[in-house]
């Protein structure tokens, strides 16, 4: 009898794992349409202010129309095509983040659990060197002396992200670099680069997809913390973490100004996380067998 419950049960797990999975990667694949083709999508230009529109409700509450679904901001700008817009610039910020953060710390970490012994040292080193720098203090820090940009925003997140990489890539160099395909590249006489970037790599590509997506989280929700202090993207550029920090002040009393970039950048991070861990379920998985 508890065979059969186990058997039974089984597959309602997997199925529930796989909903959540095909959920983040619906989420995620919405707001990336949307950053593609947002100048298609959106039914106004996001950075044209009309005062006299100031404060527009959605469509949906009372005062609201069709002409702007999301209502428009204090400077009557539509909410709609500025959250679109938003969308565009939190993903350019996520996914350049981690192909800089990626660079720097796959590299060092491939070198350290290839090479072991000293050169391992001098990687290990420098990954806790940058373990103890507090990561949003120093990010405020060089955006308040050099400038609030975009380009700032994303080298400086890129610069700071790597550690996970590093550590991730170490760890698992360090496991395949005995294995027999790797034996047999060198015994072949491949090159030093080929057994990194056509042997190591391939194989422990799978683990480091996974960081990607957690990273590419973190950045988002980094870049709208910045951008709530006002040293993130600055304005007038519609950034969903500005968008919060410039309805701060009408919160209490219109509250869905602060709402929509929120719940907005809440689900983003959310469909994300799904698609990383489901991931994750899937190399384990497969590891297991």
């Amino acid at each position: 009898m508890m065979s059969f419950f186990v058997r039974v049960g089984a597959p309602r797990h997997l199925d529930v794992r796989r909903f959540f999975v095909l959920l983040g990667l619906l989420i995620v694949g919405i707001v990336v349409v949307a950053a593609i083709f947002a100048p298609l999508i959106a039914t106004h230009d996001p950075y044209v202010q009309n005062l006299d529109l100031r404060m527009v409700p959605p469509s949906w509450m009372d005062g609201g129309g069709s002409e702007h679904l999301f209502g428009t901001d204090q400077l009557g700008r539509d909410y709609f095509s500025r959250l679109v817009y938003g969308a565009r610039i939190s993903m350019t910020i996520g996914l350049l983040t981690v192909i800089i953060s990626g660079l720097i710390g796959i590299s060092l970490g491939v070198i350290g659990g290839f090479f072991g012994g000293r050169v391992d040292n001098v990687v290990m080193f420098i990954i806790t060197c940058r373990l103890s720098i507090p990561l949003i203090l120093v990010a405020l820090t060089v955006v308040a002396l050099i400038g609030n940009s975009l380009a700032v925003v994303i080298v400086t997140l890129g610069f700071l992200l790597w550690e996970r990489f590093a550590v991730v890539a170490r760890t698992t160099t360090m496991q395949v670099r005995h294995r027999e395909f790797v034996d047999a590249a060198r015994a072949a006489g491949a090159s030093l680069s080929h057994i990194l970037i056509r042997e190591i790599l391939p194989s422990i590509m799978p683990h480091l997809i996974v960081v990607a997506t957690l990273e590419m989280a973190i950045a988002i929700m980094l870049e709208a913390a910045l951008s709530f202090l006002g040293l993130g993207v600055p304005p007038p550029l519609p950034s969903w973490g500005l968008m919060i920090a410039e309805a701060r002040d009408y919160m209490f009393f219109t509250p869905w100004v602060i709402m929509i970039p929120g719940l907005s950048l809440f689900i983003l991070v959310f469909g994300i996380n799904l698609v990383g861990d489901g991931m994750r379920d899937l190399i384990m998985g497969s590891r297991s067998r």
